[in-house]
């Protein structure tokens, strides 16, 4: 299975084979803004010039802006492909292509395809279903077979308060590619969901459990944490070391909660709920991720810690589009305004930073020798518009 470059222009069909040049652009570099051109070949960048030339064969990008192409690393989105309503399975393989194009068109070029292990089979209204072995298998197929635009990695979140946590860990190996493995709990009371309320407004809206049902939700939840956590989060840990996966946090919430996740090795922060955890977490030298939802709403919908506040605070060092893969690129628009103006910075946030937190030295910056994932931006009615999208010098939106 080929990708089919149909949606490209006629003048980037031929860049894979005769090279790719974007000049006269906004180049968004590591550490400014510059007028000038980028030149790829074979997939790599091979020069940064500046200037508004446009040599012959070139693409004059006429002044949009060209910067390295985002690297996601905790979404959502894929589950909402497979589940688009409750208890609707949807076929796997146009799911996963239907999430792949709708990533590359938001400027995407890499992603860390968040999978949830660790189910409660015995919940009753609220049981689970197992799915991340499966449909690993299946985003791995695709990537074999050239069927996907970007670059897909797998994210394992593994959920600590759960019936099958270290089944489903044994089921994944080193020939798989984990790349991140986040250690969650979601167990009513703490982290993410401290407050009863909300937790009962988000459970009960989105599975239609009854008050009591969702009662008894909770008393079965704390049961099963006290019984099985840690134990779970000791065999996570493991799983992590035995699958070369970089190990996450999530939701810490206070500096005791952070040095926990220190000592266990993590090195990337999801979400800490407060301004106390996400400062720990820069004692600690542990990268701080929040989502571009709550940059954009202006808060948490959990009524956690606004990421604004890190950010001015000087917290915030990834962002994630958690569960809207158009609000990267917004993101980046919202943490320069914050930032005076300084768009490379909040363009790395996006691109550098979280390559650089996955361990991937090979993507996120425009300089020679980096890969081409390159997003041109243009601007319609005073808002950023991908206007073309390159994955290794492939159009790919």
């Amino acid at each position: 299975m080929t990708l089919d470059l149909s949606f490209a222009d006629a003048a980037d069909a031929a860049d894979v084979t005769r090279g790719l040049v974007l000049a006269n652009a906004r180049l968004v570099l590591p550490d400014r803004v510059m007028r000038g051109s980028v030149a790829v070949e074979r997939g790599r960048i091979v020069a940064v010039e500046e200037g508004d030339r446009v040599p012959g064969g070139a693409v004059d990008c006429r002044g949009d802006l060209v910067g390295p192409g985002f690297v996601e690393l905790h979404t959502d989105n894929l589950e909402w492909h497979i589940e688009p309503r409750p208890r609707v399975d949807w076929p796997h393989a146009a799911a996963i292509l239907a999430h792949d194009a709708e990533l590359a068109g938001a400027g995407i070029t890499t992603v860390f395809d968040a999978l949830r292990v660790g189910v409660v089979l015995s919940g009753g209204p609220a049981a689970e279903t197992r799915y991340a072995r499966g449909v690993a298998t299946e985003i791995l197929a695709l990537r074999r077979e050239g069927a996907l635009r970007i670059d897909h990695r797998l994210h394992l979140r593994a959920e600590v308060c759960s019936e099958t946590l270290l089944e489903e860990l044994s089921e994944f190996g080193p020939n798989d590619g984990v790349g991140l493995l986040s250690l969650m709990d979601h167990t009513p009371g703490q982290r993410q969901f401290r407050d009863v309320d909300k937790l009962r407004a988000y459970v009960i809206g989105k599975q239609g459990l009854s008050e009591e049902e969702f009662q008894a939700h909770i008393q079965a939840s704390r049961a099963l944490r006290d019984r099985v956590g840690a134990r779970h989060e000791a065999g996570a840990v493991q799983a992590a070391r035995r699958l070369g996966a970089v190990l996450a946090s999530h939701d810490d919430t206070d500096e005791a909660q952070v040095a926990a996740s220190a000592a266990l090795g993590a090195r990337l922060a999801e979400f800490p709920t407060t301004r106390e955890a996400a400062s720990a977490c820069r004692d600690h030298g542990i990268a701080v991720m929040m989502g571009a939802p709550n940059l954009i709403r202006g808060g948490s919908h959990s009524g956690n810690v606004a990421a604004a506040e890190l950010a001015e605070a000087g917290l915030l060092d990834v962002v994630s589009s958690d569960y809207v893969p158009s609000a990267l690129l917004a993101s980046a628009f919202a943490l320069a305004r914050l930032w005076h103006g300084d768009l490379a910075r909040a363009w790395a946030c996006v691109s550098a930073a979280p390559a650089r937190a996955a361990g991937l030295q090979d993507r996120g910056r425009i300089e020679v020798g980096a890969r081409a994932d390159l997003l041109r931006v243009g601007e319609v009615a005073g808002h950023p518009v991908p206007r073309g999208v390159w994955c290794e010098g492939e159009r790919v939106a």
